[in-house]
C-alpha cells in the first residue's frame, strides 16, 4: 500500500502560536559587552616647539595592550600625521622611548594594565632632547659623544683567556639597547636641551666601563672621563639605573667603579709614588712599559 505524506499535513503549531512565541523570546541570548576605552593624551608639536600642545584620543582597550599599541591606534584611526618612532616592538631596538605619565619608558614595554587608566594616559617626547615632531626627538648628540670615547685597544702580549666573572662584568654593560632613557632622566642633561654640558652621561659611562672591564683592553680612559666626560658632575642619584629597561646597574657597577679609579689616580699617594718609581702604567690591564 502506498502512503502519501502531504507537506501541508505535517503537524505544526498554528500561526498564532508561532507569532506569540517569537514575540516572547529575546532577539539574542548573547549580551554584547560594552567596549572599554581609555583617553590617550599626547603632547604634539613641530620642531623647536618645547611646550607643544596636548591632544586627547579615545582608544579602545584590549587585554595585553601596551602604550605603543594605543599610540599606533590613534595614528591609524584619528591622527595619521602623528609622528612616532618605533621598530621592533619587542623592547630590543630602543626606538620607542618616550615619557609615559611623567616617567621615561619604552612605550612597547609599558602595559596599559599597569597604569591608572581611569585618568588620561599621558605620553610626551623625551624632554632632554630637541623635538623633531610630536613624539620623535633628535638623539644625534649621543652619537657625537660616542665618537669621542677612546675605542677598545687590545693587548698583544697575552692569550685571549680570562675568567667567566670578568666576562660577566664587561657583558652587563653591553646589554644596552641605546634607548637613551638614562640620558633623558639624568638631571645633569635633562634641562640642557639646546646646549649640552661637558658631560657624557650614564650611557657612555657604562660603555666606558664595559671597555675598561675587558681583560684584554689597554686603553686609558680615565683622563677622558674626568675631563671631557665630566664624570665628577654625577652625584649618584641612581635614577639612570632605575630607568634602564635592561636592568643594567649603571650606578653601582659602572659609575662608582670609574669614580673610584679616578680618585685612586689623583689622590692615592702610594700609587703616585709607584708611578714615579716604575713609570707610567695607568691602566690596570696595561702591559709593562706602556
Amino acid at each position: 500500500m502506498n502512503l502519501r505524506l502531504d507537506a501541508t499535513a505535517v503537524d505544526a503549531p498554528p500561526a498564532e502560536t508561532q507569532a506569540a512565541t517569537a514575540a516572547a523570546s529575546p532577539k539574542s541570548s548573547v549580551q554584547k559587552t560594552p567596549e572599554r576605552t581609555i583617553v590617550l593624551r599626547i603632547n604634539r608639536g613641530e620642531a623647536g616647539d618645547v611646550a607643544g600642545r596636548w591632544e586627547d584620543f579615545e582608544v579602545p582597550l584590549a587585554p595585553g595592550m601596551v602604550v605603543l599599541d594605543a599610540v599606533l591606534h590613534a595614528q591609524s584611526h584619528q591622527a595619521p600625521d602623528l609622528a612616532v618612532r618605533w621598530n621592533c616592538k619587542a623592547a630590543k631596538c630602543g626606538s620607542c622611548s618616550a615619557e609615559v605619565c611623567g616617567k621615561p619608558r619604552l612605550m612597547c614595554k609599558t602595559r596599559l594594565e599597569e597604569l591608572d587608566c581611569q585618568s588620561p594616559v599621558v605620553v610626551g617626547p623625551m624632554q632632554t632632547f630637541r623635538r623633531i615632531r610630536d613624539l620623535v626627538t633628535d638623539v644625534s648628540w649621543n652619537y657625537r659623544v660616542n665618537a669621542t670615547l677612546p675605542p677598545f685597544r687590545p693587548r698583544a702580549d697575552r692569550d685571549w683567556r680570562w675568567y667567566q666573572r670578568d666576562v660577566d662584568r664587561a657583558q652587563e654593560m653591553r646589554k644596552c639597547i641605546e634607548c637613551f632613557l638614562c640620558q633623558d632622566v639624568c638631571h645633569v642633561l635633562r634641562y640642557q636641551t639646546e646646549v649640552k654640558p661637558q658631560f657624557a652621561g650614564p650611557r657612555y659611562f657604562a660603555r666606558a666601563a664595559g671597555l675598561d672591564f675587558h681583560p684584554m683592553d689597554t686603553e686609558d680612559r680615565l683622563g677622558y672621563l674626568s675631563h671631557e666626560g665630566g664624570l665628577g658632575l654625577c652625584n649618584i642619584t641612581k635614577c639612570c639605573a632605575e630607568t634602564c629597561p635592561e636592568n643594567i646597574n649603571i650606578t653601582d657597577n659602572a659609575i662608582i667603579p670609574e669614580k673610584e679609579r679616578v680618585v685612586d689616580r689623583q689622590a692615592d699617594p702610594l700609587r703616585a709614588a709607584f708611578r714615579r718609581l716604575f713609570g707610567k702604567r695607568e691602566h690596570p690591564n696595561a702591559p709593562a712599559g706602556s
